[in-house]
């Protein structure tokens, strides 16, 4: 299917009122622009789940059912109604959040500034291992700052190279690719990456995926919350074809009032550790899941409740259903 041809005035229009947006966040301090954006994270709540009918029409799907779908089935066991609903909220909160915070990441994530506002948690391993500069995987998923890490690693002299998928307006993709590159993070487009790949593990950089969305048919399925999510294999046959380490971690919000995270990794699995498994793409693609999963419940108001995570079923489901 042919893809439907961009009208360039209107992405350039949206182009322009996001940097206006910018300019006007450039204004204040973070703080406030937190505040602020905590305040339209509630707006948005109600929104996805109002039965306007204005804004109905504006909304195609229920977007705080899934949200609360996804908790429900996740986290039903742990949690009341109530506080499943709270943590839907708080997560829309969020989004809005890191949003922002992407804007001012340049500026306030430094060299000489970093410590401020990002904190180191079992990172002593990690940091051997990307020291030794023989190559590495990293894997984040939708949780916390998923920029923040890979930015971090950057400005701290790292090689860094993050794969990512372009977005579909091509003056915001510059714009973004601009603020992301400012402190050394090199980037990858998903699509043909492959070649780039390979050279950046070869020649010892840290290789960055967030990988943790529905894969759809092609992907492999994995345990995710007791579910079998699909899961993109790209990342498990990027550090096993390399034999490097796979480096699991997040940057996660410590504090609601001010922009501060804390960089911690959760697991890494060195090729020692899938050497000899019956099936090595999915023995680490489960074990790089579930210490997502670990980390989304230290606070799953940070997870992206809102994507349709396993929206995609196995065969064997489709075929009963």
């Amino acid at each position: 299917m042919a893809q439907k041809r961009r009208n360039k005035a209107v992405d350039y229009t949206a182009y322009l009122a996001l940097r206006m947006v910018t300019l006007v966040f450039h204004l204040f301090p973070i703080e406030w622009n937190l505040r602020a954006a905590r305040r339209l994270g509630d707006a948005m709540w109600w929104i996805i789940g109002t039965d306007v009918p204005l804004l109905r029409k504006l909304i195609k799907r229920r977007h705080r059912d899934q949200i609360m779908e996804n908790l429900r089935r996740s986290l039903g066991d742990r949690y009341s109604e109530g506080e499943l609903a709270a943590i839907g909220k708080a997560s829309c909160e969020h989004l809005v959040m890191f949003c922002m915070e992407c804007f001012f990441t340049p500026r306030l994530v430094t060299l000489g500034t970093w410590r401020r506002h990002v904190r180191l948690k079992n990172f002593e391993e990690a940091l051997r291992v990307l020291l030794q500069g023989r190559g590495a995987v990293l894997f984040t998923g939708h949780y916390g700052s998923w920029e923040l890490a890979g930015f971090t690693l950057a400005c701290l002299g790292f090689d860094t190279v993050a794969v990512m998928r372009p977005l579909n307006n091509p003056f915001i993709n510059d714009y973004l690719l601009s603020i992301r590159e400012r402190r050394g993070l090199k980037l990858l487009y998903k699509k043909g990456a492959t070649a780039g790949a390979q050279e950046a593990l070869a020649s010892g950089a840290a290789l960055g995926f967030i990988a943790d969305q529905d894969a759809g048919r092609k992907g492999l399925f994995v345990d995710f919350f007791g579910r079998p999510a699909s899961t993109q294999k790209s990342v498990a046959h990027a550090a096993r074809s390399f034999g490097v380490p796979l480096i699991v971690g997040c940057a996660r919000r410590i504090s609601w009032d001010e922009f501060l995270y804390e960089l911690e990794v959760a697991d890494i699995i060195y090729p020692e550790d899938w050497a000899g498994q019956e099936d090595e793409i999915f023995y680490i693609t489960q074990r790089f899941m579930k210490a997502q999963e670990r980390m989304v419940l230290a606070d799953p108001r940070q997870y992206l409740w809102l994507h349709r995570r396993w929206k995609t079923r196995p065969r064997e489901e489709r075929e009963a259903g």
